[in-house]
């Protein structure tokens, strides 16, 4: 039976088409790679839609992916295929708290959904998507290390204080930050939250937020204000770079603000080199 083109919700009959979209990119898959090799492509477990789309009416290789989740990410397709992501999305409504993913689909899709979702409380149209999978080149920090379970009440508070510099928006205002607690406690219980500690407190922190089998992504960079201009951030974002790339065998990738020079020199100083490009748009 014929069916019209457009946007569909995939199942696992497409997951080999959509293991073919991480391969060809897997920096800039990673986020989404990380939860379809987990939980496959079943809505209930991915914890959202995995939207694809072609021009033709037979099911088959899908021309554009988007995930429809806590994130809307679209990851391949042409403004045909934004659009019939963005009819879907219109239908169902934002459900998400940003648009994030590369820079061309992303603004694309934007496009699209501006008159409906609008204004966005702001869109970062430029992030240099970077990576590295060889040693880094500058001495890691040796004092940076996993942070402990029993450590969650020193390292949030350094966590939230990254949250409000990079989002703008205090992630305790919704619920007394119960949410972004239990987050960040997850990322600790799976060894994912690094940090040094001085004095009992935190003075680097980072994360690799979403791991794929290939890919880490490295998130939540900060170092404590009075500390900074030091070299910490170089070294200690050179440690979690060398953890995901000797002991986990990984490429470690992130992306970083197209304003924030001081942050993509250093990134640079490390090996870090751009692959890719980012948009974010936030709500």
């Amino acid at each position: 039976m014929l069916r019209l083109a457009g946007a569909r919700v995939l199942d696992e009959r497409d997951l080999i088409d959509v293991r073919g979209v991480f391969d060809n990119d897997p920096v800039a898959a990673c986020m989404v790679a990380a939860r379809v090799e987990v939980a496959g492509l079943d809505p209930w477990r991915l914890g959202g839609e995995m939207w694809g789309s072609d021009s033709r009416p037979l099911r088959g290789r899908v021309d554009g992916l988007c995930f429809s989740g806590p994130n809307l990410i679209p990851l391949k397709g042409s403004a045909s295929a934004m659009r019939m992501f963005a009819d879907r999305a219109r239908r169902r409504g934002r459900m998400c708290s940003s648009l994030v993913g590369p820079a061309e689909q992303v603004l694309t899709l934007w496009d699209e959904l501006q008159p409906d979702w609008g204004p966005a409380r702001e869109v970062r149209g430029d992030q240099p998507l970077m990576a590295i999978s060889s040693s880094p080149k500058v001495t890691p920090d040796p004092l940076v290390r996993q942070v402990r379970p029993s450590e969650l009440s020193r390292y949030l508070p350094a966590a939230i204080s990254m949250f409000i510099e990079e989002v703008g928006i205090d992630p305790c205002a919704e619920d007394g930050g119960a949410g972004y607690r239990a987050r960040v406690s997850e990322l600790i219980a799976a060894g994912r939250a690094f940090a040094r500690f001085e004095h009992g407190e935190v003075v680097f922190k980072a994360e690799i937020g979403a791991m794929s089998s290939r890919v880490g992504q490295i998130q939540g960079v900060w170092v404590r204000p009075d500390r900074r201009g030091e070299g910490i951030g170089t070294a200690g974002t050179a440690a979690v770079a060398d953890r995901l790339i000797r002991v986990l065998n990984r490429t470690a990738s992130l992306y970083v603000n197209g304003y924030n020079h001081v942050a993509q020199a250093s990134y640079r100083r490390i090996g870090f080199e751009q692959v890719g490009q980012y948009a974010t748009v936030l709500f």
